[in-house]
């Protein structure tokens, strides 16, 4: 599905450049690409800068949102939530930007196409998984999808095909929650542009602002949700 965007003069350079290869590139492909150029580039210039004593205020900045995020899986993983830190900050702070980059002119946002959400979402599907199997043993962590906590083990036939069935709808409700909400508010604003341009989109497009962390907080939430959950397991067997 495309984006719904004006036509990006960076996208346009990106496919002169690639066209001459017989190549075609996606928006979305590109505004993922300057996300992770972009933080590479700040990881770079913050890395010769660090400073105990002395810390800059971009410092600062990253600091508080670190400190923002393992508060966060700490309230959801007492004592191990930063294990977790690398991959929930790092889809945190992706989905963040990507949902942001849609209210700069020239720009868009790559959670607005249902390809970016449903890698994201599919990559924390099989990272809890493999966290739970890590921490609990592939075999106890399978049994507990026939034996939930507190479920009576005559349920076990039932309860197999609906816990299978929740596990797999995951994938489907973190992507469509996430995209339905950014390609929604584009949407919108694309529509409202078309019949009175320039002002009277700017409300929904504010709105924008706060949707955009919104859905980003939301998804790192559900994701460590389901990590607390994964490796939790033998603490109920």
């Amino acid at each position: 599905m495309e984006q719904l965007q004006h036509p990006s003069p960076i996208v346009d350079l990106v496919n002169a450049l690639f066209g001459r290869f017989g190549v075609h590139v996606p928006d979305y492909l590109v505004f993922c690409a300057l996300i992770v150029l972009f933080l590479a580039g700040i990881g770079l210039y913050i890395r010769s800068r660090l400073s105990v004593d002395n810390p800059g205020k971009l410092q600062i900045v990253l600091e508080d949102i670190v400190n923002f995020i393992v508060e966060q899986l700490e309230n959801m993983m007492p004592h191990k939530g930063k294990k977790f830190l690398p991959l929930v900050g790092t889809v945190f702070v992706f989905i963040l930007l990507g949902n942001l980059m849609g209210q700069i002119p020239g720009l868009g946002s790559p959670t607005s196409n249902v390809n970016v959400p449903f890698a994201l979402a599919l990559v924390v599907w099989l990272y809890y998984h493999v966290e739970g199997v890590k921490a609990q043993g592939l075999g106890s962590y399978l049994l507990h999808f026939a034996f939930p906590p507190g479920v009576p083990k005559l349920m076990a036939p039932l309860m197999l095909p609906i816990e299978l069935i929740s596990h797999a709808s995951r994938v489907m409700s973190l992507t469509l929650r996430l995209f339905g909400n950014i390609f929604g508010e584009h949407l919108v604003v694309l529509i409202i542009a078309s019949i009175v341009p320039f002002l009277a989109p700017l409300p929904i497009q504010a709105l924008g602002l706060i949707v955009g962390p919104l859905q980003a907080f939301i998804f790192m939430t559900l994701t460590g949700i389901y990590l607390a959950s994964a490796t939790a397991v033998d603490e109920h067997h």
